[in-house]
């Protein structure tokens, strides 16, 4: 877990300079801070299990066995990314690896999601969905049908709300007159659970027990992980309207020294084992760079390939 959660970091570090120097289009929302939420949820998963990501969704994808290089390559806008570069940070999917797909539709992967769960208890498997998204997409329609429908046909699907504070620069607290948005379980008759998300060991317990419970047909579970996100809403937002407190508060709870700390006071590793991790990881990363440096950009004429739309049809007849 830790070596996966350093993997999203370093990640995301490199994509937030990557974007600041130009080498990247388009925009990037990074997930530094949250990396223990899609950690400790799919280090329980299997191969063949599905998630549904969101516009932050670089963690998503990396917990669940993305491949860094196409990933990178996505971000610069390749041929060889997952989406042959026509998505873009936002739009990274696998589905040989249940990765359903990032989508920059705040609330979408809910009914997403939902379709996944419904797929897996009609053909009988031991799937499970997990369905990543944010604490104002709790407000959206579709958070509200999907944990309806999931709860009546108790359907194998894991809610787990990235509770980062924000709504883009809007406060929970001023979006929400709850909390905890592990509250709103009740109102379906499932298990909520509120979490610290900066506790990689508190999600991987919470998932174990929730994803047991949809494989033994009980139906879905709420899971409301705690967190920060360290930089802006996007790269380019400087998070001005984060109290400065607010945010020294949260930099002294960030996941990955945490865990650091307690590997090493347990005597699980030594110093020299997290810094050989450490340089194993950035070259990785480097490598992703130079696969995707050295990718050819699509050509012109593969355009209109791939796109799903009558407008797309009716320039092809054109």
């Amino acid at each position: 877990m830790y070596k996966t959660m350093k993997r999203i970091r370093e990640f995301e570090v490199k994509a937030q300079n990557l974007f600041a120097e130009g080498s990247i289009p388009g925009f990037v929302h990074l997930y530094i801070g949250e990396e223990a939420v899609a950690t400790g949820v799919c280090a329980n998963l299997n191969e063949d299990d599905y998630i549904t990501s969101t516009h932050r969704g670089h963690g998503h994808i990396i917990a669940k066995g993305g491949d860094l290089r196409y990933m990178m390559a996505e971000l610069y806008g390749k041929s060889t990314g997952y989406c042959k570069g026509k998505g873009g940070s936002m739009h990274i999917a696998d589905a040989t690896k249940g990765i359903l797909g990032a989508n920059g539709i705040v609330g979408a992967g809910h009914n997403i999601a939902t379709g996944a769960g419904l797929s897996a208890k009609y053909k009988g498997t031991q799937q499970v969905c997990i369905c990543f998204f944010g604490d104002a997409s709790t407000n959206q329609g579709t958070f509200h049908e999907s944990l309806n429908l999931a709860s009546i046909w108790k359907l194998p699907i894991i809610f787990v709300c990235e509770n980062n504070l924000y709504g883009i620069s809007m406060s929970q607290s001023r979006h929400q007159a709850i909390k905890d948005i592990s509250d709103r379980a009740v109102a379906y008759n499932m298990p909520g659970i509120a979490v610290d998300g900066n506790d990689v060991f508190a999600v991987y317990e919470a998932a174990e027990e929730a994803i047991k419970r949809a494989r033994n047909g009980q139906g879905p579970t709420l899971i409301e992980c705690k967190t920060y996100r360290h930089r802006g809403h996007f790269e380019g937002d400087a998070g001005a309207y984060k109290p400065t407190e607010e945010q020294k508060e949260w930099l002294e709870k960030d996941p990955i020294p945490r865990i650091e700390k307690f590997m090493i006071e347990n005597k699980i590793v030594i110093e020299k084992e997290l810094e050989d991790l450490r340089n194993e990881v950035k070259g990785q990363i480097e490598e992703a760079i130079e696969f995707a440096n050295n990718s050819p950009y699509p050509e012109l004429e593969t355009a209109v390939n791939d796109i799903y739309s009558d407008i797309v049809e009716e320039v092809r007849v054109r």
